[in-house]
């Protein structure tokens, strides 16, 4: 008991010490800050100050009385209530989680492996070529990369052009459920695979090449440098990237699944993005919709802390 208290005194008396330290370099780098302000005015505008429409999921909203203006929800968790009650409600939730699971599983590797293979390749040019391509598919807009999907998938697309031509049957790729999350998920790798490896060779380009010139002199392998040298060195990057990804395991942009859903896929592309798009936005139920992004919001909350917790105890790298 004397240990942890001493101990718990002491980290106390360390926090302080710093707080101390870090108040005393403000003055001397004011500059920063002063730079430093635009971006918080932002934060405060723009993330901060409209999370007070969050109320509006306890409220029956009515736009012409405004956020403060319209009446509670009696009960106060009716447009809960409400979602949960509906027979969509976990068909929804259920193919979010698939769907995020999934693409947790195919593509969150991916990018690692790009930027591993790419920092292999010596040569600026080919390099930079290589980069620009799988970069160039990010700045496409979902319209496009669905139209794209359509274009080699549909009934009469390119692939099922092929397919006949081997002898084969027409594949309805773009309206048959068990293919809505392969080319869900497939176009999703394509589009962000290049752009979502920034980071990952940011972090390789900082390592030192004294590690690469040991490991040569030691005789290592390629392979093996990439294992002992790039793979643990870009760890922490790998498990910050990680947790993020997981913050957002609920957050499925409805864009691309609204587009490519058909009436023949809709049980297993009915997503709860889609859903609130539905039935919140387009029939004008904001207090409903509020809530649904609520829920949301919670529950990727709570996720991200337990995934958080894990990476701390596991591996101590943390966000927070």
């Amino acid at each position: 008991m004397k240990r942890r208290a001493n101990r718990k005194l002491s980290k106390e008396k360390t926090i302080k010490k710093d707080w101390k330290e870090s108040l005393r370099q403000v003055p001397r780098s004011w500059q920063l800050y002063v730079l430093m302000v635009p971006a918080l005015i932002w934060l405060i505008l723009f993330a901060y100050y409209p999370m007070y429409g969050l109320s509006i999921a306890f409220k029956d909203f009515k736009p012409r009385l405004g956020i403060l203006g319209s009446p509670w929800a009696t009960p106060a968790f009716k447009h809960f209530e409400t979602f949960f009650s509906t027979s969509i409600a976990l068909t929804a939730i259920k193919n979010t989680l698939i769907i995020s699971l999934e693409s947790l599983a195919i593509a969150f590797p991916i990018p690692i492996i790009f930027a591993l293979l790419l920092n292999q390749i010596k040569r600026s040019g080919p390099r930079k070529v290589i980069q620009t391509i799988s970069y160039a598919p990010y700045f496409m807009s979902n319209v496009v990369v669905v139209s794209i999907i359509s274009v080699l998938f549909s009934a009469t697309g390119l692939v099922n052009h092929l397919i006949a031509d081997a002898g084969g049957k027409t594949v309805l790729f773009t309206s048959a459920p068990e293919w809505f999350r392969t080319l869900f998920i497939g176009s999703n790798i394509w589009q962000t695979m290049g752009f979502n490896a920034i980071i990952f060779i940011a972090a390789l380009v900082g390592i030192s090449p004294d590690y690469y010139e040991a490991a040569i002199i030691d005789g290592a392998s390629r392979f093996q440098r990439v294992l002992y040298i790039d793979l643990p060195l870009i760890m922490p990057t790998i498990v910050l990237m990680f947790i993020l990804t997981i913050g957002n395991i609920m957050n499925v942009g409805y864009e691309k699944a609204f587009l490519m859903q058909v009436g023949s896929n809709s049980v297993v592309s009915e997503l709860i993005s889609t859903y609130v798009y539905k039935v919140g936005l387009k029939s004008a139920q904001y207090s409903f919709a509020t809530a649904v992004g609520l829920f949301n919001s919670a529950a990727n909350f709570i996720v991200l802390v337990i995934a958080n917790k894990i990476a701390k105890k596991t591996s101590d790298i943390s966000i927070f």
